[in-house]
């Protein structure tokens, strides 16, 4: 089966070609103010619209938002879903609430904080936020890769945190991840994606 990746932090057309050129499956559009990748609907949108029909799957990434929050950005920018910082039920309202598939974000420090039960559509497994954290996720950070190597999820995943394009290929072998989410391991600089990079990721997740 073929590893599955998205880049997310997509802020601009180049990395936006970048990425629909190396063949990843989603892009994600970071609607979050504190994140160095932080778009408005107002930028997001004509990149979103600019993804034909055949690319890549369009993900927005919320934390602990409001529904008038996150109907503002779906009234200018066409999403095929929604990765939300939040707790469990308030995820599951989330996917009630707009009709989209969702997924959750699930922070991990040991095998006892792999989810059993999941009632959204996918999980974004990655490290816990390090103590102090004004943003959420793993922060560049990478967990125990072994931790989900025996596991049974309850529903696709994506494993996430301190991947780059040199160690990718050992987290998925690690990990048994079957899909691989990146931001700040393929930038230049924060915020900054680069073509190369996103190439190499693409490649070497896949190899």
């Amino acid at each position: 089966m073929t590893v599955r990746v998205k880049i997310c932090g997509i802020r601009d057309q180049m990395g936006l070609d970048a990425a629909c050129a190396a063949g990843a499956d989603w892009v994600g559009f970071v609607f979050f103010s504190r994140s160095p990748r932080c778009v408005t609907a107002q930028v997001a949108a004509p990149l979103a619209r600019a993804i034909a029909n055949d690319g890549p799957g369009r993900i927005g990434l919320f934390v602990r938002p409001t529904d008038d929050e996150i109907r503002a950005v779906l009234d200018h920018v066409p999403l095929d879903g929604l990765q939300i910082y939040d707790d469990a039920s308030r995820a599951a309202a989330i996917r009630d609430r707009f009709a989209l598939p969702v997924w959750l974000a699930a922070g991990i420090g040991s095998t006892v904080d792999l989810p059993a039960f999941c009632a959204v559509d996918g999980l974004v497994i990655e490290s816990r936020a390090p103590k102090g954290s004004d943003r959420p996720g793993g922060n560049a950070h990478a967990f125990d890769w072994t931790l989900t190597a025996g596991w049974t999820a309850p529903v696709p995943w994506l494993l996430a945190g301190g991947l780059r394009p040199d160690n990718v290929r050992r987290a998925i072998e690690c990990s048994g991840a079957r899909g691989v989410d990146v931001s700040s391991g393929v930038e230049s600089a924060p915020g900054v994606k680069s073509p190369e990079l996103i190439r190499q990721f693409v490649q070497a997740a896949r190899a």
